[in-house]
């Protein structure tokens, strides 16, 4: 495979299938291009097989199937550059399966996950100051403190234009479209027109104007339909203006459509909630405070936190005081309490460098985005947790009547502007309670993730093997199948090369051999291997999984990670792979067998993990 033209391969792909416009959609799994045709009549099935690089061609699942090997990943990018197919980061970012709910959480926490550290570093960067000004080690108004200021919450401030980059390449569209879009909400033109609070009009058409800086739902709704925009535009212009014009109608018709409708939708929901919760603390404080406390970061998810802002801002003006502050300091702290339980109790080392600096920034800044996108909401019971911490310690802050006499963010720093208005021992029971809550339930009923590198103690270590011969270890226990018995005709038939298949047991896979990981889907379902001694092995989760698109997988390596025989590789669920009408099968093939003397199954039965499987002469 070495020698051959990817690019050209990719090209000769879909030519033969029927050009660009036959194919509805592309992916890749870990061999193979799967590509859903229009018309499958139209495509050239033995010419494929016989271009260099494909081994085969299947049809299965209403997908044409071009098998590849190893080197798919290579073909798929360069498809990406030829065609509007995408790139791997837009394919591998498919949404799960599961309820509305779920996927949404999923999409959300997916789109920020590309920016979790830049998020996670500039939340600590603006707990730091907050600190700096609280001691009085700093002031607001000098200079040093302005620049440093900006640098912190630059990325907030603009956060619509990042979250625009890793939106379009989940939706497919043009990454540099989206951002013009995303920043044409945020130009300083369009802030002033939200601020000045005077009617505003598009061609003689009301727009209802909102702030969209530090803002989500917006501009993923936004980029969505931007994806769907550009599709349509690039089927029906010609190709000699398509280049051009596309991106000029998409930003012409996306920022008004996004302004004229997300605007007004979002403030009358928020403006809505607002008076209603502003009303309910006339008569039942503690019910508005549970509301608040409760709800506060599900509304800033969906940003519908920009209603209260005007009443807030309009009760320090008058009153002098807030009494819809009060709840959000529990429900803040609720958050971090979570996250902080997350740092101390998972086992994912990655997870858990996350967790701590995001929990210090939401407990001492207030700022909750880095580890709510990249903790609570992805393990979910954290973020539910959270939620009930703050309902309670909302409504024991709303009886107390606890307010906020300056316009701060909700934090431990910023407890002194909650003193002079309502009990303020009250407040400090709701924080202690909120905290509580959610830090116990998180850490004893939270999600329990394994170890980055956990290895399984009860493996057998893999035995010596002889000069010029490698052994290779079983990476599940469960009973033997022959490779040319699995229900997947390509590994039958031993195109991918030699080895065996094992019905698990068990819900762990573990390494086969030592070596570096090659290929790790993110969809959790197949793992490339080459050895140290140059065994190229594969693992595939199941047959056919790839369609399950990471739902029940959970994969415990990356790619390029370091890894030693029989070391954890992934966990899979396998009801829910049974339940979604897929076998279960974990197959190991050598792929480089042609370059190897021979590649002879050791076992037959049953094999336990971590127990010789195959023997590879080189």
């Amino acid at each position: 495979m070495a020698s051959v033209d990817y690019r050209s391969l990719a090209a000769d792909i879909l030519k033969e299938v029927g050009g660009e416009e036959n194919v509805s959609s592309a992916v890749h799994c870990a061999t193979r291009l799967r590509l859903r045709l229009k018309d499958e009549s139209l495509a050239n099935t033995e010419t494929i097989e016989k271009l260099p690089g494909v081994i085969t061609v299947m049809k299965a699942g209403g997908q044409y199937q071009v098998v590849v090997g190893d080197n798919v990943p290579r073909v798929f990018a360069e498809l990406g550059k030829i065609s509007r197919f995408g790139t791997e980061d837009a394919q591998e970012d498919a949404p799960a399966k599961g309820n509305l709910f779920n996927r949404f959480i999923d999409m959300v926490s997916g789109i920020f996950t590309p920016m979790l550290w830049p998020l996670a570093g500039s939340g600590l960067f603006k707990a730091f100051l907050t600190m700096a000004t609280t001691f009085g080690w700093a002031q607001p108004t000098d200079q040093t403190y302005v620049i440093l200021s900006a640098a912190a919450d630059a990325l907030f401030y603009f956060l619509p234009v990042f979250l625009a980059v890793t939106a379009a390449r989940r939706f497919k569209a043009n990454q540099f479209t989206a951002m013009a879009v995303a920043a044409a909400l945020v130009y300083p033109s369009i802030i002033a027109l939200a601020a000045d609070g005077k009617p505003v009009h598009f061609a003689g058409i009301p727009v209802v104007m909102m702030s969209y800086t530090s803002s989500v739902i917006p501009i993923i709704v936004a980029v969505w339909l931007l994806g769907y925009l550009e599709r349509f535009l690039q089927q029906i212009l010609p190709s000699a203006i398509r280049n051009f014009l596309v991106p000029l109608l998409s930003i012409a018709i996306m920022v008004p459509l996004t302004l004229m409708t997300v605007g007004p939708v979002t403030t009358f929901i928020s403006t809505g909630i607002s008076h209603g919760v502003s009303a309910i603390f006339g008569f039942a404080p503690w019910l508005a405070g549970a509301i608040m406390g409760g709800l506060w970061q599900v509304f800033v998810l969906f940003g519908l936190h920009w209603g209260f802002v005007p009443l807030m801002a309009n009760d320090l003006a008058t009153l002098h005081y807030s009494i819809m502050f009060g709840p959000v300091v529990p429900a803040v702290l609720a958050q971090a309490a979570a996250m902080l339980a997350v740092a101390l109790r998972s086992k994912s080392a990655k997870r858990r460098e996350v967790a701590a600096p995001a929990a210090l920034s939401g407990f001492l800044a207030g700022v909750t985005e880095p580890g709510i996108y990249g903790v609570n909401l992805p393990l979910k019971k954290p973020f539910y947790f959270g939620i009930a911490g703050g309902a309670i310690g909302g409504a024991i802050a709303g009886m107390g009547g606890s307010a906020a006499t300056a316009f701060v963010f909700p934090s431990l720093l910023s407890l002194p502007a909650f003193s002079q208005v309502g009990s303020f021992a009250v407040l400090m029971i709701g924080v202690l309670a909120a905290v509580l809550i959610a830090f116990l339930l998180t850490f004893f009923f939270g999600p329990r993730e394994q170890a980055d590198d956990a290895v399984t103690a009860a493996a057998p270590a893999a035995p010596v093997a002889t000069p010029g011969s490698v052994t290779v270890l079983a990476p599940v226990s469960g009973a033997v199948v022959a490779l040319a018995d699995v229900q997947d005709k390509v590994f039958a038939s031993g195109a991918m090369g030699a080895g065996v298949g094992i019905v698990p047991e068990e819900d762990a896979v573990y390494s086969p051999v030592s070596g570096t990981v090659k290929a790790a889907m993110k969809t959790g379902h197949a793992y490339g291997i080459k050895s140290d001694d140059g065994v190229e092995v594969l693992v595939h989760i199941g047959i056919d999984t790839v369609q399950m698109k990471g739902e029940g997988f959970a994969p415990a390596v990356a790619r390029g990670d370091r890894v030693e025989a029989g070391q954890l590789l992934a966990t899979v669920d396998r009801a829910k792979v049974l339940e979604a009408g897929y076998d279960t099968t974990t197959l190991m093939v050598v792929t480089n067998t042609k370059d190897l003397t021979a590649v002879v199954p050791l076992g037959a039965g049953r094999l336990t993990h971590g127990v010789p499987a195959l023997d590879v002469e080189l």
